[in-house]
């Protein structure tokens, strides 16, 4: 079996759900906290699967664009008005809702090209073991409810 490791971050975030029946549908927020799991076979040289920060960094980028940014289906009649009045803190998903599930396939995504340019680095910081695997993201929307993605 593996060796795993969990990193779990907190990210303050809106969303719209067009499609929904009830109150979903008009503008809210959650204080996120996402699970982010890796695994490797072989631990590294320093006796770990990867170091924590190199984690914390394949995350920022997309943790700087979602924080207190609102979530909105791109076919949501709102949606260009209030990326007209908010800019860049309205981040548009084409065609679907940003759902709990959605948001954990994103961040996923996300932290998956994070970790590609991390390895690329010519001199990282923190080494990233060949063999270290992203194994799933869970997105908390609420304490009792969670989404989540993997491959």
């Amino acid at each position: 079996m593996p060796y795993r490791v969990c990193k779990t971050i907190e990210v303050e975030s809106g969303h719209m759900l067009s499609k929904h029946p009830d109150n979903c549908k008009f503008p809210h927020g959650h204080s996120r906290t996402v699970e982010i799991v890796l695994e490797a076979d072989e631990l590294d040289a320093k006796d770990m699967v990867c170091d924590f920060a190199v984690i914390k960094d394949s995350i920022r980028n997309f943790v700087d664009r979602y924080d207190h940014a609102m979530c909105i289906n791109t076919e949501d009649p709102k949606f260009a008005e209030m990326q007209e009045l908010y800019g860049e803190r309205v981040i548009g998903f084409p065609g679907v809702d940003p759902t709990t599930e959605v948001m954990a396939r994103t961040i996923f995504d996300a932290i998956k090209q994070g970790l590609v340019d991390y390895s690329q680095q010519s001199q990282p910081k923190y080494p990233l073991g060949k063999g270290v695997r992203l194994v799933r993201v869970r997105a908390w929307e609420t304490s009792t409810a969670w989404g989540e993605y993997s491959e």
